[in-house]
C-alpha cells in the first residue's frame, strides 16, 4: 500500500550535512517503492528533489544554516497535502511546528533524533552551558513527545532519550551505499594518481571526513600529525576550517612532520575516491548521535579509529573493524593511529571486517524498517480516533 510521506526538515540541500544525507537517500527510497513524498525546508533550496516537490518556507541564517522559521505556512503546506504520515528529520525549530500542526490536523507522525542540541549547547556557551543544555532538553522532550514514535540512530543515544523522559522511542539506524564507497575503488586511475599526489614519499594516509566545526573537536587530529610515518588528510569545510588548518601545520611545523593536507568539501564519486585513497580513518567529535562518514569508511575497506563515546559505539567494533580510543586519555587517538600505521596486516584485516559489518545496510533495507515505523504511528493514531 502506497502512502503519501511529508518530510520536513530543519536542514536540506544545498545545505550538505547528515541531516540533509538521510533526508535524500529517505526521499529517493520513498520514491523507488512508489510513495509519494513533499519535502517541507527552509529556503533557499531546490525546487523539486528525485521527482519530488519541495516546499520552502522562509528563513533565517543561524552560524551560516538557514534554519527555517515556524510560521502558519508549514500548517497550510501540510492540509493541502494531506499525508498519511509526517515524517519530521531532526526537529527544534521548523520541526517542531510542522509536529504540532500535525497534530491539531490528525496526521501521525514519526520524529527522527540526530543532531544532539543539548550537548552542543553545553560545550559552546560558556558558564550558563549546563542551564542551556538542561533547558533544550526540555524543549527536546516537549517536541518529541508530539511524535507517534521518536527514532534514535544509537542504542547511546536511546539511552540518553529515555533517560531525558523523551517517549515512545525505538532505534532506526541509516543507510550507507556500498556500491559507491567501496574499496574496489582504490586500483582505479583516478584514485592511483591522487594518492600519488597526497603521499609522494609512501606516507600512510590518516584521513577526516566531516565538516569542520569546533564541535567536532578537531584538536584532536594533532596527535595524528605528530605520528610518526602518518600524513594527516582533511576532506571537508566549515567556519572552523581556517582555525584548525593554522593549529594543525602549526603542530606539523614544530614536529617536523609532514604538513596536513586540506582536499575541502567533496561529494558523491569525488567523496567516495577521497575515502578510497586513505589507508586509516579517524573521527574526533563525542557527541555524535551516529556517525555517517564512520560508516562510509568502513564501506570503503578503511578501519576505523574514533571516540569510544556516542554513535561509534554502535559502529565501531573494537579490535576488529576499528580502533575506539579513550577520548580523555591524553595520546590515546595518537596510540591508536600509531599500531594501525605501523601494521599494514592488521589495516587490511580491520578493512575488509568493516566491510563486511556494513555491506548490507543499505538505504533501501533502512527505508523498508522506517516504513514499518510509519505503519506503526498510522495504526496506532487509527485506534485512538
Amino acid at each position: 500500500m502506497t502512502m503519501r510521506v511529508a518530510i520536513a526538515t530543519e536542514s536540506f540541500l544545498p545545505t550538505v550535512n547528515g541531516v540533509t544525507t538521510s533526508v535524500c537517500r529517505v526521499a529517493e527510497q520513498l520514491g523507488a517503492l512508489g510513495h509519494e513524498v513533499l519535502v517541507v525546508s527552509p529556503r533557499p533550496a531546490p525546487d523539486r528533489f528525485a521527482g519530488h516537490r519541495v516546499a520552502t518556507v522562509p528563513s533565517v541564517s543561524v552560524r551560516s544554516f538557514p534554519t527555517g522559521l515556524p510560521t502558519r505556512e508549514v500548517r497550510h503546506v501540510l492540509a493541502r497535502f494531506a499525508p498519511d504520515v509526517l515524517h519530521v528529520a531532526s526537529p527544534f525549530v521548523l520541526g517542531a511546528r510542522a509536529l504540532r500542526d500535525a497534530a491539531h490536523l490528525g496526521i501521525p507522525a514519526v520524529a527522527v533524533y540526530q543532531t544532539d542540541v543539548p550537548a552542543y549547547l553545553a560545550q559552546h556557551v560558556g558558564p550558563v552551558g549546563p542551564r542551556a543544555s538542561s533547558t533544550a532538553w526540555r524543549w527536546v522532550r516537549r517536541v518529541h513527545s508530539l511524535a507517534g514514535r521518536t527514532l534514535a540512530p544509537s542504542r547511546g543515544t536511546l539511552d540518553e532519550l529515555r533517560a531525558h523522559g523523551v517517549p515512545r522511542t525505538a532505534l532506526w539506524a541509516r543507510g550507507v551505499d556500498a556500491a559507491l564507497f567501496h574499496p574496489d575503488r582504490r586500483p582505479s586511475p583516478r584514485v592511483t594518481d591522487l594518492r600519488a599526489r597526497l603521499a609522494p614519499d609512501g606516507e600512510v594516509l590518516v584521513g577526516y571526513v566531516g565538516r569542520l566545526a569546533p564541535e567536532k573537536e578537531l584538536g584532536r587530529l594533532a596527535e595524528v600529525v605528530r605520528t610518526p610515518g602518518a600524513r594527516l588528510v582533511v576532506v571537508g569545510d566549515g567556519p572552523g576550517r581556517d582555525a584548525t588548518e593554522h593549529l594543525l601545520r602549526g603542530v606539523a611545523s614544530t614536529a617536523l612532520a609532514p604538513e596536513p593536507l586540506f582536499l575541502g568539501h567533496r561529494s558523491g564519486t569525488d567523496l567516495a575516491d577521497a575515502y578510497a585513497a586513505l589507508d586509516v580513518f579517524v573521527h574526533t567529535g563525542t557527541r555524535e548521535t551516529f556517525g555517517q562518514t564512520l560508516q562510509e569508511a568502513a564501506a570503503s575497506g578503511l578501519p576505523v579509529v574514533a571516540p569510544a563515546r556516542g554513535g561509534p559505539l554502535d559502529l565501531v567494533d573494537h579490535g576488529r573493524t576499528g580502533l575506539l580510543f579513550d577520548p580523555v586519555g591524553p595520546g590515546s587517538l595518537g596510540l591508536a593511529v600509531a599500531r594501525l600505521v605501523e601494521d599494514a596486516a592488521l589495516r587490511h584485516r580491520m578493512g575488509d571486517a568493516g566491510r563486511e559489518r556494513v555491506a548490507g545496510r543499505t538505504w533501501a533495507v533502512l527505508t523498508d524498517e522506517l516504513v514499518g515505523h510509519y505503519d506503526a504511528v498510522r495504526k496506532r493514531t487509527a485506534l485512538a480516533a
